[in-house]
Formats: C-alpha cells, sequence, structure tokens
C-alpha cells in the first residue's frame, strides 16, 4: 500500500517542520570532553548509521584515546591534525534532532590559540554547553569562554562538570567548581545557568540520569537542551534587512533582495532606507514560491518599493518608527584574532551585515581581564584579547547595538592588506560628537588658494630608513621650489616630534598615531594650497595608505628614497644603529623594528647612484612635468 506511506511520509515532513532549531555550542578549556560529549549525545540518541558505527570503531582502534573503548570525540574531530593530537583546532558543525527539537551543535576548540574559532561557534548560538573537567576545576580559558559566550549575546548557558567519574561521582568537587562559576558568572548577565554533572565518555546524566550521581536532582543534559526557552522574539523586533542583492533582471523590475533580521513586514507598509532617511512602501514581497503577504525574521526575500529611490548593496531597510542609530563614531567591544597586535590609528576595513567601509580604532578605552573582569588599562590589544574601543568610521553606518540585534550591531576588522580577518567587534552605541558636528561651508576653497599661488596643492611623502638621506633631499628640493616663487612646508620628523608629538615613543602603537597625526596637518597644509614635503621614516605600508587616502588621487606622491641598510649604518650620522645594536635604543627601524619599503612609490630615489642634489633635481623635474609647478 503506497498510499498510506505516502500519507505517512507528508505527516512526518509536516512534524520535522514544525520543530523548534536549538543553535548550541560546546566550550571550555582544551580536553575538558567536549568532543567527546557530542558524540555520545550522537550515539545515545540512536542518530548514528551503522556504516558510521563502523568507521567510528575502526578509528577509534587507529586513533582513540580510550583504551578498547569507542572515543564518540573522532565522530567529530574530523581533521587529520586534531586526530593525531587528540584536539580540536577548527568550528564543528553536527545537526541532529529528537522527537522534540532539532539541534545545530558547533563543537568549539579549547586551546587558547583557537579562540577565534569559539568565537565564530558562540557568534551563532543560542546556548553554550561549558564544560570543566571535574579534576582541574575553573580555568582561565573557562572565564574566557564564559565572557565571550557573553559578550556574543549567548543568554543561557548549561554548566557541564564533566568526568565526574574520575572524581569517584564527588557531590562535593562538583557543588565547588559550581560555586567558583557561579560567582565569576554573576556580572555576565546571563538569563538562565543550570549546571549538570556529567561523564560524557560513560554517558552519565547525559541522555538519562545516572543512578551514579542519587544526589543530583536536575535535568539530565538532552532533557534540557529539548525544553529550555531560548526564544529570542525577533520577529517582535523592528523591522531591519540589510540588502545584500539589487535584484534588476529587466527593465520593468528592480527588488532589493535579503534576509530580514529583525521585525516583520507587509505588502503596504512604509519603511525607510536607515542612512539617507528615504521613505517608500512595500508593494510586494517576492519569493521563488510566490508573493507573500508578510515575511517575518529569517526569511530572504525580495521587495519591491513603490517609489524610485536609491538604494544599493549595504544599505539596511528599516521601520520608520524606529530607525537604527546612524553615525560615523561608536563605541564597541573588540576581541582580537590576529597575531599581529591591534594599533589604534591603523586603518582597518570593517565589514557589517553586507556593508564594508574602512575604519580606525581611535581610541582603545581598556581591555578586560577574563580572569577578573577587571578593566585594563592598555593601548594595544594582542591576540585573543578582548578590549573596549572608540571606533571612527570613513562614512556614517546604520546600526543598533550589539544587545537589541546582533546581526545589525556585530561586525568583523579586516587587514587591509592581507585581507585576513583580525577581530570580532560588538557594538555598543554610538558616539554624538560626530553626528552632532557638521562640515562648515568656506567661500574660499583649496582651489582658490592654489590658483592664487599658481601652483596645484600636492604632499610629496618621502619615505626611507634613518639615514637614507630623506631630510636633506626634502630640504634641497623645498630650497629650489622657494628660490622659485612657489609656496611650500616641510614638516620633519625629528622637529614634529619635539612639538606636536613630544608625548609619542617609538612603540609600534606610537608610530602609528605619529604617522596619523602628520598625515592630517598635510592634509590641512595642502587644502591651504600649498606643496607640502613630509619627511618621515614611516616603516609601515598601512600608515602611508591611510595618509594617501586623506588626499584626492594625483595629491599624494610617495618618494621612496631607497639606500641599503648597510649603506644608512655605515653613514649613521647620529649614532643611532650604533646605540639600537648595543641595546640602547629599543624599537629601531631596520634593527628590531621593521620597515614595508613601498610597492608602487610614484618617485623611488636611489642614493647610491645620485649625489643629493641629482636627486632633488629629478623630483623639482617630476612635479614640472605633471604641471604641478609651472
Amino acid at each position: 500500500m503506497t498510499v498510506p506511506a505516502a500519507i505517512d511520509l507528508s505527516a512526518y515532513l509536516a512534524q520535522q517542520e514544525k520543530k523548534s532549531l536549538l543553535r548550541f555550542l560546546t566550550c571550555g578549556s582544551v580536553d575538558d570532553g567536549k568532543s567527546t560529549l557530542i558524540g555520545r549525545l550522537l550515539y545515545d540518541s540512536k542518530l548514528l548509521f551503522d556504516d558510521h558505527l563502523a568507521a567510528l570503531k575502526k578509528d577509534s582502534r587507529k586513533h582513540g584515546t580510550t583504551g578498547g573503548d569507542i572515543d564518540f570525540a573522532l565522530l567529530v574531530d574530523g581533521l587529520e591534525a586534531e586526530r593525531e593530537q587528540g584536539i580540536t583546532i577548527d568550528v564543528a558543525y553536527r545537526f541532529f534532532a529528537t522527537d522534540r527539537r532539532k539541534f545545530i551543535v558547533a563543537d568549539t576548540p579549547g586551546h587558547e590559540q583557537y579562540t577565534r574559532n569559539m568565537a565564530t561557534g558562540a557568534s551563532n548560538s543560542e546556548l553554550a554547553v561549558i564544560l570543566i573537567d571535574a579534576r582541574k576545576g575553573v580555568l582561565t580559558q573557562t572565564r574566557r569562554h564564559a565572557y565571550i559566550a557573553s559578550l556574543l549575546g549567548i543568554r543561557h548557558v548549561v554548566l557541564a562538570v564533566n568526568k565526574i567519574d574520575l572524581v569517584a561521582f564527588s557531590q562535593t568537587t562538583f557543588e565547588a567548581i559550581v560555586a567558583e562559576f557561579r560567582d565569576f558568572a554573576a556580572r555576565l548577565g546571563f538569563q538562565s545557568l543550570v549546571s549538570i554533572p556529567i561523564s560524557a565518555r560513560f554517558g552519565d546524566n547525559v541522555i538519562a540520569l545516572s543512578a551514579r550521581t542519587p544526589w543530583y536532582r536536575g535535568p539530565a543534559l538532552l532533557d534540557h537542551l529539548e525544553t529550555v526557552d531560548v526564544e529570542t522574539a525577533l520577529a517582535d523586533k523592528p523591522f531591519r534587512m540589510p540588502v545584500q542583492w539589487v535584484n534588476r533582471p529587466n527593465l520593468d523590475f528592480r527588488g532589493y533582495s535579503g534576509t530580514i533580521v529583525g521585525g516583520r513586514i507587509r505588502a503596504g507598509d512604509s519603511i525607510v532606507v536607515a542612512k539617507s532617511g528615504r521613505a517608500s512602501k512595500v508593494s510586494r514581497i517576492v519569493t521563488m514560491d510566490g508573493d507573500l503577504d508578510e515575511a517575518v525574521a529569517g526569511e530572504a526575500v525580495t521587495l519591491t518599493l513603490a517609489d524610485e529611490i536609491d538604494i544599493s548593496r549595504g544599505d539596511l531597510l528599516a521601520s520608520p518608527t524606529a530607525r537604527p542609530e546612524v553615525s560615523d563614531q561608536f563605541a564597541a567591544h573588540i576581541l582580537w584574532m590576529a597575531e599581529e597586535e591591534m594599533l589604534p590609528g591603523r586603518q582597518y576595513l570593517m565589514k557589517i551585515g553586507a556593508r564594508t567601509v574602512p575604519v580606525s580604532i581611535s581610541e582603545l578605552k581598556h581591555k578586560v581581564d577574563v580572569n577578573t573582569l577587571e578593566h585594563l588599562a592598555g593601548k594595544t590589544l594582542h591576540l585573543n584579547e578582548v578590549g573596549y574601543s572608540n571606533i571612527y568610521a570613513a562614512q556614517p553606518i546604520a546600526f543598533d547595538s550589539y544587545g537589541e540585534n546582533r546581526d545589525t550591531g556585530g561586525f568583523i576588522l579586516i587587514d587591509r592588506f592581507t585581507n585576513g580577518t583580525v577581530a570580532a567587534g560588538m557594538i555598543d552605541f554610538g558616539l554624538r560628537r560626530a553626528t552632532n558636528v557638521h562640515w562648515q561651508a568656506l567661500d574660499i576653497n583649496k582651489n582658490a588658494r592654489s590658483e592664487l599661488k599658481g601652483q596645484k596643492p600636492a604632499v610629496l611623502w618621502f619615505t626611507g630608513l634613518s639615514g637614507s638621506g630623506k631630510s636633506t633631499i626634502a630640504n634641497l628640493v623645498e630650497k629650489t621650489l622657494f628660490a622659485q616663487g612657489r609656496h611650500t612646508y616641510l614638516l620633519d620628523g625629528d622637529n614634529v616630534r619635539h612639538g606636536l608629538n613630544k608625548d609619542l615613543g617609538f612603540t609600534d602603537a606610537d608610530r602609528v598615531e605619529n604617522i596619523r597625526r602628520v598625515a592630517e596637518t598635510a592634509r590641512l597644509f595642502a587644502d591651504a594650497g600649498l606643496i607640502v614635503l613630509v619627511s618621515f621614516i614611516s616603516p609601515f605600508r598601512s600608515e602611508r595608505r591611510m595618509a594617501r587616502d586623506l588626499l584626492p588621487p594625483g595629491e599624494f606622491i610617495e618618494v621612496f628614497v631607497d639606500t641599503p641598510l648597510e649603506v644608512c649604518m655605515q653613514r649613521d650620522p647620529k649614532g643611532l644603529y650604533q646605540k639600537a645594536r648595543t641595546g640602547e635604543i629599543r624599537n629601531f627601524t631596520g634593527i628590531d623594528s621593521p620597515y614595508e619599503p613601498p610597492e608602487n612609490a610614484e618617485i623611488t630615489l636611489h642614493t647610491t647612484e645620485a649625489t643629493p642634489d641629482q636627486l632633488a633635481q629629478q623630483i623639482v623635474e617630476w612635479l614640472r612635468a605633471r604641471t604641478i609647478v609651472p
């Protein structure tokens, strides 16, 4: 009888569709049993096929760490390096379902080195299972993962005290660990915290309550996961939809496609483009399966509007009665994920939703001690450190606080040169100082000033090692231009440090701030119509790129004074290299601090092939050939 089977299948599919979905992660310190716990959940829930089980038994004999028993960790530790070392490196996602609920679980690594991967898993989870080895108790990494889970908006936590069998199922040990963790977690704002003693290897209190812990009166882990209420009610929040694609298949159709990340929308509802403020009404809600009367958070749709308004990828559509903030400065928590330290003032790319904009961290307010949650003073962030910072964006962006909406308040920072992700961030609030200050319209502008002087404004940015001859050549160029009646100004690295930058040292962070200030100053002089000569080592490409981006195309001229290190050390006019080599001077470029030579400088000067006067004349001729000077 095929008909009943078809009816049963339809009923089954309908039942599955109505089940709620819980996304959760397992985290904690290394070797606390996270992968083993997930493997045990899958095994005891009868969710493994026979071929999977056979492969697991085979792998357990080859890679297992449990003697002759099945090593359940191998179900999710799929990388060869993970199996060889017995650790989790990458985030492993597994889907499974019970009669009551569907689950997506992220198995995240415990090693501090892979904290960034743990944050990735937490960013999409609603509940965290934090494992603790009953023999070791609460560790630094336990606290770090709990704090990161809190930062990333997780409000429900299970404290799974694992390997309880290795402490003889001791109630005293369990209660001591729970008390210590609860004391720490009291400041993290978790909505629920359930503590369960478990043995992931043997299944105690994982699927069902264990007779070996008669003193425990709480739920088994799976029972709690099936019943915990983690509904975020995104559909009840204000409407938000980042535009991922402007859908224009023909001249008669223009739609705006994206996934709704908050609220609901109906045909006929008013919407507004958050950044520009332009308003319209929704004409249709289009999907592959036909038009909808209403769409809610989590659904991917295409909206057509009643009016032709300017909307592009990255714009945020919102409810006109509950608009998001729009600002170019905001405060945010940052989890630093890169080996190279975070440097305030350096430009990064921020990706928020479908929008990518250049930003810089203008100030690190404090770092966070993950053990005590104390606020610590600091200028930079290193790998896996968490800080609270002010961030400046090159243009205003629309956002909500991360606590209100994880999709419109969360972002990542990207290195502009390597394209690697260096940080994850959570916006707290906008800084009003940015939106209350507007550009003042001036009657006399840059063009008027430069025409009066009979020249074009430009910034000649001389970069090279100490002793390369930058200042000498820049000085000769200015003398030549001055003699020709040109209007110039020379900013020299040593001279500026006696005034504008006298508060800065020579750490990487201070070097970045040094160049940021000088670049802004050079921009003001160029706005006055001057030819500005900047002579700074400026060792980092990123900061020279930042200076270039401050000026219109063609006004920034990078001059690479290319002198080999050996020649600079032989010249050593100030005796600095000798002091650096003996340790008297630290963070000296070329010795114990790197120099990143330009890759595409407008002018490259080889000082071993010509005299300073000849090189200066080359620059003047270059300026004349491009009509910067007549």
